[in-house]
């Protein structure tokens, strides 16, 4: 039974509360790429009281069910991020793309960090795109093949299935930078006192955009993948006969 206290690694609570994910969110507490962090850690590390923060979230947590993303098989797995995660962002970079090109043109004379903001959004577009191709073309085949075999780990081209891994981890670290460049250049996803509503709807959709790719990292980083590894060695040792 997992407990929302100092020694609680911040995936721990998510995967047992999760909707303590917004609540991280709200509190800037990076649960995906920092999720091996313990609560405490996590909240000294950006000036948070602990004691004070575990209160808060302890109450947020109290009637959770365990997340459902716990208990997938690595493939039923797969086959989730790609139907949830990915199909949201496939949908969601060219729909936010062309509302931050049309509050550039409509506001960028006024609010000259637009361009900036233009910029870095295309960027986390640039890195989401092709490392969702190399997942869904490279990674989750290999992981669907170690799922359907029993009789000793499968020989991939790579080599061990953490050689794509630990290319997938880099590229989380660094679309993480991203998003959190994205949120301190739009104050927090604030739109100004002179934004349109489409301002407002591109800023929202940015935010929604981030905390979904937070989840997902998530679940990738600390739930996928330490499965992943385990099954791979586990079906590199030989079965006694």
């Amino acid at each position: 039974m997992v407990k929302i206290e100092e020694s609680t690694t911040l995936a721990a609570a998510v995967d047992a509360f999760p909707q303590l994910a917004r609540e991280f969110e709200r509190r800037g507490l990076d649960y995906c790429c920092g999720g091996r962090r313990t609560l405490g850690d996590a909240c000294a590390l950006i000036g948070l009281d602990p004691a004070t923060t575990i209160a808060e979230l302890a109450g947020v947590g109290a009637t959770a069910e365990p997340a459902a993303w716990t208990t997938m098989t690595a493939d039923a797995l797969v086959d989730h991020l790609e139907t949830t995660h990915h199909r949201y962002l496939w949908d969601e970079m060219p729909r936010v793309t062309a509302l931050v090109d049309k509050i550039v043109s409509v506001h960028g004379a006024r609010h000259p960090e637009l361009g900036e903001i233009a910029s870095c959004f295309a960027n986390v577009c640039a890195d989401l795109g092709p490392h969702m191709l190399k997942e869904e073309r490279m990674l989750f085949p290999m992981i669907r093949e170690l799922a359907s075999t029993s009789d000793g780990a499968p020989s991939f081209h790579c080599g061990s299935v953490r050689n794509p891994i630990s290319v997938m981890l880099s590229e989380h670290d660094a679309v993480g930078e991203l998003l959190a460049e994205l949120r301190r250049l739009t104050a927090g996803y604030t739109p100004p006192a002179d934004g349109c509503a489409t301002y407002t709807a591109c800023f929202a959709a940015m935010e929604e955009l981030e905390a979904d790719t937070h989840l997902h990292i998530h679940k990738e980083n600390n739930v996928l993948f330490p499965m992943v590894i385990q099954m791979e060695t586990e079906l590199a040792v030989p079965v006694p006969r």
